[in-house]
């Protein structure tokens, strides 16, 4: 289909307008056509990107390749110390929570994560545990939750201490799970809370969490805390387990 500038647009929207005005003045009942121009917006035009089928969308910003850890840091300062090898990056215990070195509000994030197979002795919480968390603050739980019982609001997919994920989509351990995870940060005004966070989250393409309410910091212990802040960075947690990740990448909305 042929599209028209946009000063040719307007031209033809004014004559438009102007015949269907003088249709109107007439007492003329307008064609379908002009009817359905009322409600026609050309802008703005949305940006082309491309998605290739199992690959990263060309305005993505990757995380993690399975090559280095050039975008990612220790939070106790210097180099991210985690293990890279084959293309998959897996915690090293003891050496601390990393974060991305740059800041993030509004995103897409897509990560892939496994639990190892040995289970023996494991239960609950210590069943290979980790956690992906927003701005430094927000949890959604990473766990072996397979076959695995514990609190339902720690388990994988959840908003974690707060919101227990709708179904338990998780895949044997040792086997690749995937996250799709939106992520709306809260709005503050000073130290005022103007909006709540929200966070949406498909585990192995099934929706565990639709567009849930973050009613604060995911605590341990306690409540939920609010904590005025701005944009900040994706965290990823050592919890002593050798829990890995590949395929980190985030759009930011």
């Amino acid at each position: 289909m042929m599209h028209l500038n946009w000063s040719v647009k307007s031209t033809l929207a004014l004559c438009v307008l102007g015949t269907a005005g003088f249709a109107v003045a007439q007492g003329q009942a307008l064609e379908p056509w002009q009817q359905a121009q009322k409600t026609e917006v050309w802008e703005p035009v949305p940006e082309a990107v491309s998605s290739p089928a199992n690959g990263v969308p060309s305005d993505a910003i990757v995380l993690f390749d399975g090559s280095d850890l050039s975008e990612w840091e220790s939070v106790k300062g210097g180099a991210a110390e985690w293990t890279v090898k084959d293309g998959v990056l897996t915690v090293l215990p003891g050496k601390g929570d990393i974060k991305t070195k740059r800041d993030f509000c509004d995103v897409q994030l897509h990560v892939e994560w496994k639990t190892p197979t040995d289970v023996e002795g494991m239960e609950g919480q210590q069943r290979n545990n980790s956690g992906i968390f927003f701005q430094q603050k927000y949890e959604i739980q990473v766990l072996d939750s397979y076959k695995n019982a514990t609190y339902p609001n720690g388990q994988a997919g959840s908003v974690y201490k707060q919101t227990i994920p709708l179904v338990n989509a998780m895949r044997p351990p040792g086997q690749w799970q995937e996250y799709d995870i939106l992520f709306t940060a809260p709005r503050f005004d000073g130290e005022e809370l103007v909006s709540h966070g929200y966070v949406t989250v498909i585990h192995n393409g099934v929706v565990v969490q639709n567009h849930t309410k973050i009613l604060g910091t995911t605590e341990w212990i306690g409540a939920p805390k609010t904590i005025p802040h701005g944009c900040a960075p994706i965290q990823l947690q050592d919890h002593d387990n050798f829990v890995s990740f590949r395929n980190i990448w985030v759009r930011e909305l």
